[in-house]
């Protein structure tokens, strides 16, 4: 945005120009929301939080250089006497954001994929960014940048020239895609799949599977929806206006062209990559030849270390289904003992204890040795399990036990929802082998 002026920018957020920038200034060359990351050429968005308004720090970011500040009106005004900026006053800072991110979205003019699902939309989201990358230039969603504060960024960080946005859209109740896919204009909407996720919010698979079918809903015309082959309960959300693509065995994308090669084994992982294919070749592109990926972190990574023990790192989140493909993946893929470190699954609704008594028996039909579970829901777990089984009550108590119990040729799973933070554990096993 920096051939934009501050009279475009407030224009395009819907926001006032109550305070020009310098003379010469331009237009910002970065939006940012922490005031102590601001300095020259940045547009600093004090959005309001649960225990400070960040607005009250616009006089902090116009002394540290910053372009100008968009933060509600009062705050605008208490930042007049600061260093000169541009003082943009928005009632909602936070919907002001989300209008400059759709302005920038139509002035980059470039398709925009939007990826959401039960499990997997991150890595499919990497995976598609690996695709398109050697033909395109892709500006795709860091770590977990998919909320209604994280995916105007995402949009507000791309270039000019900029010829892909792919953008991953989270969701924890109705109405939350919807928002998003509102703001990024998606012409291309990938839903990897639907499971029993934030069931304790949204009450039933039906009402899950309606949530993410609102970025179907968010397409527009002439769009492209992907979905999972043989999916029904995406099937009352489809449009006559948009071309669906099915992926998956059965689907209208089933396998993987011989040309590109894929560096993973698992099942799941080739399926979220035969949906990443069908979202590229929706905007053209036929991907070829070695791809490479780098996985988000806590997202699958493989740590090897000394005494040939491999770790699966797969703690950023979990609920039934991604704990069913990663202890799939653990039985596939491990050439020795296979130990799983299994932690509470959230917000799984009234039946979460059945729930985790079913991963604990699909562990035991995995062929998993040595299990150890984390936290009370996880003890469920544990009570489905025929094998050895230790459990524990928190995070920092697994980490100081699972590093004593591994052997050489051991294949580990960490797994649990954010939550349980069981990220301690896999540092634990780096320490120890450092």
């Amino acid at each position: 945005m920096q051939e934009w002026g501050a009279s475009r920018v407030a224009e395009a957020a819907g926001a006032r120009l109550a305070g020009p920038a310098p003379e010469g200034a331009g237009g910002p060359a970065r939006v940012v929301i922490d005031s102590r990351e601001a300095g020259p050429g940045d547009l600093f968005v004090g959005l309001p939080g649960e225990h400070a308004d960040g607005g009250g720090f616009a006089a902090q970011a116009l002394a540290a250089g910053a372009w100008g500040v968009l933060v509600a009106p009062e705050h605008a005004e208490a930042a007049r006497c600061a260093k000169p900026g541009a003082l943009l006053a928005a009632a909602d800072p936070l919907a002001a954001l989300g209008r400059l991110a759709t302005a920038w979205r139509r002035e980059l003019a470039c398709p925009v994929v939007g990826i959401t699902g039960s499990v997997g939309k991150t890595s499919t989201k990497d995976l598609l960014a690996a695709m398109l990358a050697p033909q395109r230039r892709v500006v795709a969603s860091p770590q977990n940048w998919n909320t209604e504060i994280g995916l105007p960024l995402v949009v507000l960080s791309a270039p000019p020239g900029t010829e892909v946005l792919v953008l991953e859209m989270a969701m924890r109740g109705a109405g939350q895609i919807a928002e998003l896919a509102a703001i990024a204009e998606p012409d291309v909407g990938v839903i990897t799949n639907v499971g029993p996720v934030h069931l304790e919010l949204l009450g039933s698979i039906e009402a899950i599977a309606a949530a993410k079918a609102e970025l179907v809903a968010g397409l527009r015309a002439g769009g492209t929806a992907v979905v999972p082959a043989g999916e029904a309960l995406l099937e009352p959300h489809r449009r006559p206006d948009v071309q669906t693509v099915t992926f998956g065995e059965g689907g209208d994308v089933d396998a993987l062209p011989g040309g590109l090669e894929v560096p993973f084994s698992s099942a799941h992982m080739r399926r979220n990559a035969l949906a990443a294919l069908a979202a590229a070749r929706a905007i053209g592109v036929e991907p070829a030849g070695e791809l490479h990926v780098e996985l988000s972190e806590l997202r699958g990574q493989r740590l090897e270390l000394p005494g040939d023990v491999l770790v699966i790192d797969d703690c950023y989140n979990a609920n039934p289904m991604s704990m069913r493909a990663a202890l799939d993946d653990l039985a596939a893929s491990a050439s020795g003992r296979r130990v799983a470190v299994l932690g509470d699954m959230l917000e799984l609704g009234p039946d979460e204890r059945r729930f985790h008594a079913e991963i604990g028996a699909h562990a035991h039909d995995a062929g998993v040795d040595l299990l150890v579970t984390v936290g009370p829901l996880a003890q469920h777990i544990g009570a489905g399990h025929a094998g050895a089984v230790h459990a524990v009550a928190d995070a920092a108590a697994a980490a100081e036990l699972v590093p004593g119990l591994l052997e050489p040729g051991d294949t580990v799973l960490v797994k649990a929802s954010r939550g349980v933070g069981l990220e301690v554990v896999a540092r634990a096993l780096r320490a120890r082998a450092a």
